[in-house]
């Protein structure tokens, strides 16, 4: 009889402590799931960099390592929140350098906003702009991408609110407005302490494997040259190969145009750009670049690449007089999270 009642006894402290053991696990779950994700990056390169008739030399350096936190909530159903917060400057190919150059010192996004799919997403703060995400893919697309030509728009990544629709039988609007007020302090960069709100507007088509996109940015941000900036982007996907056309445009300042295609191969990845850039100046100056990549994932969370860069174009447009021929190799590697 005894011995029944101790087993008895036993039993029932066994299962309560089973079901407190269950209960602390599911609530531990659920406390790591409302917690904000931590990801970041390390990244390394080692490039040689010449202007013919000009500066050349060699620099190990660190390519844009970051770290950051984001978090997401549901509001109610079908409404998120989120926000996300990245940090760069570390510099960390040199534990020495002086203090303003060392430390994450530099912001590289901020922002907060709430999404869902009957209407699209809403953020405020600092991100890549909706210009940029649309069309000035080539430029993003490289590791080193010191010589890509980049668009000539000029709404910056701070101070935005931006709004993208839900896609509407693949077709997604999306728009922003920068909002520099005349309390900004004028000695930030793109500030003069006058008021002004450029605007940016897009529109991209996605259909199979066709995406269409189409972009302005008013650059209406103080600049002497406030003419509207104008591009459009086709990308096409053929299994493991990708085709990209840009072209963009602004008056009185020139004309930009890419031509992109990366091939896919297992871990492996081949990438090549040719981009010209003709001023709308009294001699039409054109500058090109020749962009070839070999990159290789070693993992899930490392990758390691070769870019070579080949710029040409009249003389003179590297700041070498009689001279217009620039080149670059560039060797790196990435630890991501």
């Amino acid at each position: 009889m005894k011995k029944t009642l101790i087993a008895s006894a036993i039993a029932a402290a066994t299962f309560s402590g089973s079901a407190l053991a269950m209960e602390s696990a599911s609530e531990l779950a659920a406390r790591m799931d409302s917690m904000p994700s931590v990801y970041g990056n390390i990244q390394y390169v080692v490039y040689h960099s010449d202007v013919k008739g000009g500066e050349n030399g060699i620099e190990h350096a660190d390519n844009g390592s970051t770290i950051g936190v984001k978090h997401d909530h549901e509001i109610a159903p079908g409404i998120t929140g989120f926000f996300k917060l990245e940090l760069e400057g570390l510099n960390a190919d040199d534990k020495d350098a002086e203090d303003d150059n060392a430390g994450l010192n530099e912001l590289d996004e901020a922002y907060i906003g709430i999404r869902g799919d009957s209407f699209g997403q809403l953020w405020v703060g600092s991100d890549d702009s909706t210009y940029e995400s649309a069309i000035d893919k080539i430029a993003n697309f490289y590791e080193f991408a010191a010589f890509n030509l980049g668009g000539s728009y000029e709404t910056g990544e701070g101070d935005l609110i931006q709004y993208k629709t839900p896609s509407f039988g693949g077709l997604t609007l999306g728009g922003a407005v920068q909002i520099n007020g005349d309390l900004d302090d004028a000695t930030l960069p793109d500030k003069d302490g006058e008021k002004s709100y450029p605007y940016q507007l897009a529109a991209t088509y996605a259909v199979d494997n066709v995406e269409l996109a189409v972009a302005m940015d008013s650059n209406d941000g103080g600049s002497a040259n406030n003419e509207n900036t104008y591009g459009l982007r086709a990308t096409v996907g053929l299994d493991a190969l990708s085709l990209t056309g840009q072209f963009q445009t602004r008056k009185d300042v020139g004309d930009l145009f890419g031509v992109h295609a990366v091939y896919s191969m297992g871990a492996n990845q081949f990438a090549a750009t040719y981009e010209l850039g003709v001023a709308d100046n009294a001699d039409d100056t054109e500058t090109s670049t020749i962009t070839l990549q070999a990159l290789h994932n070693l993992s899930d969370h490392m990758y390691v690449y070769v870019e070579g860069y080949l710029g040409n174009g009249d003389d003179g447009v590297y700041g070498v007089a009689d001279e217009s021929e620039r080149s670059a190799l560039a060797v790196g590697g990435v630890y991501y999270f």
